[in-house]
């Protein structure tokens, strides 16, 4: 909203109007706003959540301190969706398709998240939202995000092409075509030829070539969308672990985002260039504000919970928004916490069901899961787990800062396949 109107002021010389066109300063802009946001409005919903007797019921679960958090108001994701939304609509080109994919996903998937915590809070129905509506939900939003970025003209790319010099085999300059072009290629990290065209796996196919990649890409894309998501659910167990994870997680987007739609900067690091997704950016620091801000009431002892309001949201904009960017393929490692969550909850129903069936009797893996409360669980005290180190509990707030670390060299690692080839 607001780069429209300092647009026009640009036009007519009004003094500093000119600030606007600049990602950079939009980008900070928005951050700073949302950090604003996130700090100033979240007391105030907080307390509406307290009135309304919005509070979080607590299983018993056998780990150290876990009753202290009974009655702590959840659904305050809804800080986090209006530290996101506000800034962008005041910061970003709205007229961007992108920028319009990524609101669509922020306000499908907090809307989904809300009405699953509604119903845990208000009927009383601790199961939520059943199962098989989650999963229409966001294979919904998968098929709408895989649609539009399939068959919009707007979505296009310039792809890097290598000029060698035959003479040291080596790499004299990155060209790029001279017109912008429609394709489903994306990126594969550790590769020197590191472009992979989805298309080409149809060759085959013959005139259903491009019918047959959009399934598939739909596909791809309704399935990242709803592990990522899930994954980010799963996190969402300890005070501050989601939101924390999320806020390294978007500043690498952000940064893949602004070299990726930054053509000298593409061009060094020898990657596609996406125009317009230097929007994304904007959306990106207003995430970024928003998640750290949240950490403001949800460090421990957490304040407020973000429920599945807000950790649905979270881990959908991460899936769409690599997507958009064609880094897809690096989410197994830039979101190893969510993964490896994921993980442990189907190691430990699988190994539970072969062993009940095989045994009589249902074993486990971990002491608990998901991962974070394997770390919490006391060792060799009538659990029958495969690892029970660490024998004694690990307090909360450390095994937090433990997987915010591994979350930040998860993401250093990620950085580095720009150049790591």
């Amino acid at each position: 909203m607001l780069y429209d109107l300092f647009n026009y002021l640009d036009q007519i010389d009004v003094p500093g109007a000119g600030m606007f066109k600049y990602i950079s300063f939009r980008s900070i802009s928005a951050l700073v706003f949302s950090l604003i946001i996130s700090t100033l409005i979240g007391r105030r919903i907080i307390d509406k959540l307290k009135s309304l007797q919005i509070g979080e019921s607590i299983r018993n679960l056998g780990v150290e301190g876990q009753y202290s958090k009974q009655g702590t108001p959840t659904m305050g994701g809804i800080i986090i969706i209006i530290a996101i939304l506000v800034p962008t609509l005041l910061f970003a080109r709205l007229n961007n398709i992108y920028l319009i994919i990524m609101l669509i996903t922020t306000v499908w998937l907090g809307a989904l998240g809300f009405a699953d915590d509604y119903i845990k809070v208000f009927k009383k129905d601790k199961k939520g939202l059943q199962g098989r509506f989650k999963i229409i939900a966001q294979v919904g939003l998968g098929i709408i995000v895989g649609l539009i970025l399939f068959l919009s003209p707007a979505v296009v790319i310039r792809e890097n092409m290598e000029i060698r010099n035959p003479e040291n085999n080596g790499i004299e300059n990155i060209h790029y075509q001279t017109n912008h072009t429609k394709s489903a290629k994306t990126t594969i990290p550790f590769v020197k030829n590191n472009n992979l065209d989805y298309s080409q796996l149809f060759n085959w196919t013959g005139d259903f070539k491009t019918l047959a990649t959009c399934i598939f890409f739909i596909v791809v894309v309704t399935f990242i969308v709803t592990a990522v998501s899930n994954g980010a659910n799963l996190t969402d167990g300890l005070d501050g672990l989601a939101a924390g994870s999320s806020t390294i997680i978007g500043a690498v987007l952000a940064i893949f985002a602004y070299t990726s739609s930054h053509l000298q900067l593409a061009s060094f690091l020898n990657i596609m260039f996406i125009p317009g997704a230097e929007e994304l950016v904007v959306f990106a620091a207003a995430f970024i504000g928003a998640t750290f801000g949240f950490l403001w009431y949800n460090a421990y002892p957490a304040q407020v919970f973000m429920g599945d309001t807000g950790s649905l949201m979270l881990g959908g904009i991460i899936a769409v928004f690599a997507i958009i960017i064609r880094k897809e393929l690096l989410i197994p490692l830039l979101c190893g916490i969510f993964l490896v969550e994921s993980l442990s909850v189907m190691l430990q129903v699988s190994y539970f069901k072969y062993t009940k069936k095989k045994y009589g009797e249902g074993r486990r893996v971990f002491k608990m899961t998901p991962l974070h409360h394997h770390f919490q669980k006391q060792g060799n005290v009538g659990i029958q787990a495969l690892i029970q180190k660490p024998l004694n509990a690990v307090p909360e707030s450390k095994i937090v800062i433990r997987f915010w670390l591994i979350g930040i060299i998860l993401a250093a690692l990620t950085l580095i396949t720009l150049k790591v080839r």
